[in-house]
């Protein structure tokens, strides 16, 4: 192609834009907290709620500064604070300690329940006695359950218990500032009947709590003493519960970001206000974050407490190409590196490479190219990863990637095009044409130790390909 300075000799792409700023978007912190004063996730057992009912779902409250009331997406797993290893942890009463105390059952007596945020579920247990035991029995049954709160609520004997004592469980801890529920309610069908009242109306924590499940396809992050201030922010959502697997789906199945692709690491925290829990922060990014940047303790009388991170695991070592360097120079090429091979026709030469060449990459300084690197042949070039991915057998990945063939410009870039292959298999293919950086996914089923290749590329018409992730779906 006439006047084309190809690749393998330094060449100038015949469009250059500008870098992308993948720090420009920082977590927008004024709004997460201005929305915390909006939402109100109170709530307890309901009057008109038959009890033993499961632990009610996980929702989203508020969505970047909206309040809402959606689900979470379907692919979440079950919750299970108090669970590890599938096994209920069973705790006596020994394991409790008693948060406040009620006020007692004399005629005159008036108490008032919790209306606090994680409500689970309640139950109701023997009327014959203020039985505490086995209202932490309940809570150990509970999953998710790290605090109870028990009262006598006084109700009318309509469920098969024949009981007014209700053991009410939640996912957070509640003081006796959040006694709000003071009853008042009619049970009977007659306009002036009997209103409920509360009595002695107690709580009880657990003394020491598991930490959360670490969803699946995910590595934690050491705790972390505040809440994350990082680039490659994509947004929050607010939580009626401390869910771990819950953000992780919503991570999972966030919209990509044009510049930095898919969320690939969330912050969880939960929001104290003046000193009563409030909501549970899921903020995701597509720059993984790290504890330097957990500098954010909370304002005025918020507080950031409970504060962890999760990464999203990467099945592709170096699928930025990043550890191929020049050692110091600011050019050079390959058709190896530990993690990948870069392989051509049997009388093709370079079809495909990795170049260590900033004015080439999607982000960093490496790149794969698929193409005769010195233009001496149209054949098509096969980027392989070097070794089987450590996937399980019968799981959904996702496999996603950065490409660009605006090297040669719109008439040399025509016949652009790269194929994904996953176990030797065509799993799909682009045919982009004359492309700036653009984001791809392709979604496939592990069979465990997977193989991946990309096949493409056609001198003139390059393929670059950065920032390549296999990541659990």
């Amino acid at each position: 192609m006439c006047g084309l300075v190809y690749p393998a000799f330094q060449g100038i792409p015949a469009t250059n834009a500008d870098p992308y700023n993948f720090n420009g978007s920082t977590t927008d912190s004024n709004v997460i907290v201005s929305t915390a004063f909006q939402v109100d996730q109170k709530s307890g057992a309901s009057t008109d709620a038959p009890p033993n009912l499961p632990a009610s779902n996980t929702t989203v409250t508020a969505i970047d500064g909206e309040v809402v009331n959606a689900t979470v997406p379907a692919s979440r797993r079950s919750l299970s604070f108090a669970v590890v290893d599938n096994q209920i942890l069973q705790r006596g009463g020994s394991d409790y300690t008693q948060v406040f105390a009620g006020t007692g059952t004399s005629r005159q007596d008036r108490d008032a329940a919790i209306m606090g945020t994680s409500y689970l579920t309640y139950t109701l247990v023997n009327n014959a006695t203020y039985n505490v035991a086995d209202c932490l029995a309940f809570c150990d049954a509970t999953a998710g359950c790290v605090y109870y709160e028990y009262n006598n609520g006084m109700l009318d004997h309509v469920y098969p218990q024949h009981s007014n004592l209700k053991c009410v469980a939640y996912g957070d801890v509640h003081s006796a500032k959040e006694k709000l529920n003071f009853g008042g309610q009619s049970l009977s069908d007659t306009p002036n009947g009997p209103l409920t009242y509360i009595q002695e109306s107690s709580g009880w924590a657990s003394k020491s709590l598991s930490d959360p499940p670490t969803p699946k396809g995910y590595d934690p992050l050491p705790d972390l003493n505040g809440a994350n201030e990082a680039p490659g922010y994509m947004g929050f959502v607010f939580l009626n519960k401390y869910d771990t697997e819950a953000c992780a789906a919503i991570c999972n199945n966030q919209d990509p970001d044009n510049v930095g692709g898919s969320c690939k690491y969330f912050n969880i925290w939960r929001a104290v206000v003046d000193q009563v829990p409030t909501t549970y922060t899921c903020a995701l990014y597509y720059i993984p974050a790290d504890p330097s940047t957990a500098t954010n303790y909370g304002q005025g009388n918020l507080i950031v407490t409970q504060s962890r991170g999760y990464k999203r695991m990467n099945y592709v070592s170096n699928g930025g190409f990043e550890d191929f360097t020049c050692g110091g120079l600011i050019f050079c090429y390959t058709d190896k590196t530990e993690d990948w091979l870069a392989s051509s026709p049997e009388d093709g030469d370079y079809d495909a490479s990795i170049f260590h060449y900033q004015p080439y990459a999607h982000s960093g300084n490496s790149v794969a190219l698929l193409g005769s690197a010195f233009g001496r042949d149209g054949y098509t070039g096969t980027l392989t990863y070097a070794s089987g991915l450590s996937t399980e057998p019968d799981v959904e990945y996702v496999i996603e990637f950065f490409h660009s063939s605006y090297y040669s410009g719109q008439g040399g870039e025509l016949e652009a095009f790269v194929e994904v292959y996953w176990n030797g298999n065509l799993i799909g293919s682009i045919h982009p044409g004359y492309s700036q950086w653009k984001y791809y996914k392709f979604v496939v089923v592990a069979k465990g130790n997977d193989e991946l290749d990309f096949r493409g590329g056609k001198a003139p018409s390059y393929d670059f390909l950065d920032d390549i992730y296999v990541m659990r779906a």
